[in-house]
């Protein structure tokens, strides 16, 4: 038997559930597309799950330019470090991104 399309979705919320519980600092997480659209997110309070999809592209693509001008390759990972905190983007495949939100206690 098949999963469907909502089971596969239940299976990933569950991981990025997993994922703020057993990371310390992790505060959520989103799933988005490289164009910036929200696919799945595990958030509860703070940003806005769109606001951070299209954060993660703006940030996928920044990265890109990078690899592609310096001719080290595709984007992989980049994070960015606050004050108060961490926005890191993971690139899943070439049309998807990992976005993880965490506080100062995230490394």
């Amino acid at each position: 038997m098949q999963d469907t399309g909502m089971e596969a979705a239940d299976l990933v919320l569950t991981e990025l559930a997993k994922l703020r519980e057993s990371v310390s600092g992790v505060l959520g997480c989103v799933i988005a597309g490289v164009d910036g659209l929200l696919v799945l997110h595990d958030l509860s309070d703070g940003p806005e799950p769109h606001d951070l999809a299209a954060l993660a592209a703006a940030t996928f693509g920044v990265g890109r330019q990078c690899g592609l001008a310096l001719r080290q390759g595709p984007f992989r990972e980049s994070t960015l470090r606050s004050h108060r905190g961490y926005f890191t983007v993971y690139a899943i495949n070439d049309t998807a991104l990992l976005a993880v939100v965490g506080d100062e206690r995230m490394n």
